[in-house]
């Protein structure tokens, strides 16, 4: 597709608001629309964005090639499915549904209609987590901390779709192995869902993820540390630095020294990477790093980890 891509976006709270303006600046790009329950809110965007309200979502059917749908996860399935069957091309934001049942129907309408589908699992167009992929090789063990102080968005959904998922989706693209077993801690604190969880996550191959995630915490924390055969790996995503310990021949020394490398990362703006992939991809027509079945695949493990808690 070479002609400029027309796309809306159907859901502009926070994030919504940001797909918005993202879209309103990308070269060969027109932002036709927005359409929000709260018609105030969308006005104020749409002012912001030099775009359209739109009331519903059938009418920006016949004027846009693409949509970003950034709704509560209760309504992918009917807005997600409403555009798909009408060939739209979808970036619909993590998780891809609330339930299996719901996922696979929006990934068969997808493909019935020929239609691209994205899920918007951000951290894998982050690039510390690019680079860290670049140094893997056969991880044993891995470690995961997602935590930060409670914001009050997203709380209709508990900590572990809310913000454990991007760390399941990261490792499953890490660890090239099914899941063995699954088992899971975790508790409400605030909200009536739970606000701080652990999983741990045991692959066939023998490698093993622990991963904690908490939106109840004092200080923010983006980390990762992984063990190979060889190297021990550690990325502060907070600070975008990856650290490697590996060891090197000591000529004086039986053993060998470790050497240790510091690797700064230079920041990228993580949405804009993820929605420019996402035109890529709608201009090119090649697949999204990030489709409905991976998706689908984060959101297997993290309905095991909410099941094995079970409070």
């Amino acid at each position: 597709m070479q002609e400029e891509i027309k796309v809306g976006v159907v859901g502009v709270g926070y994030l919504g608001r940001i797909h918005a303006l993202i879209y309103s600046k990308m070269e060969r790009v027109k932002l036709i629309g927005v359409v929000d329950t709260n018609v105030e809110r969308a006005r104020l965007v749409a002012k912001e964005t030099e775009c359209v309200v739109f009331e519903k979502i059938e009418d920006l059917l016949d004027k846009i090639h693409a949509v970003s749908i950034v709704v509560p996860t209760i309504a992918h399935l009917e807005i997600a499915q409403f555009f798909l069957q009408h060939g739209i091309h979808t970036l619909l934001e993590k998780p891809i549904a609330p339930n299996r049942e719901d996922a696979q129907k929006i990934i068969a309408a997808a493909e019935k209609n020929q239609a691209l589908l994205q899920i918007g699992h951000l951290e894998r167009f982050n690039p510390s987590i690019v680079a860290l992929a670049q140094h893997i090789q056969q991880p044993r063990f891995i470690e995961a901390y997602r935590m930060g102080n409670f914001s009050g968005r997203a709380t209709d959904v508990d900590v572990i779709v809310d913000l454990m998922i991007h760390d399941i989706d990261i490792i499953l693209s890490l660890v090239p192995s099914p899941i063995a077993s699954v088992s899971a801690v975790g508790t409400p604190v605030i909200t009536e869902h739970v606000d701080i969880a652990n999983a741990r996550l045991v692959f066939e191959n023998g490698t093993v993820a622990n991963v904690v995630a908490s939106r109840v915490s004092e200080n923010k924390l983006r980390r990762i540390r992984l063990f190979q055969p060889k190297a021990y790996i550690s990325l502060d995503m907070e600070k975008q630095i990856l650290e490697i310990a590996s060891p090197k021949p000591n000529p004086t020394h039986a053993w060998p020294a470790i050497h240790r490398e510091q690797i700064k990362i230079l920041p990228a703006k993580q949405l804009d990477l993820e929605l420019a992939a996402f035109i890529n991809s709608v201009r090119t027509g090649n697949a999204p790093i990030v489709d409905g079945h991976v998706g689908l695949k984060a959101l297997d493990v993290a309905l095991k980890v909410r099941e094995e808690i079970a409070i």
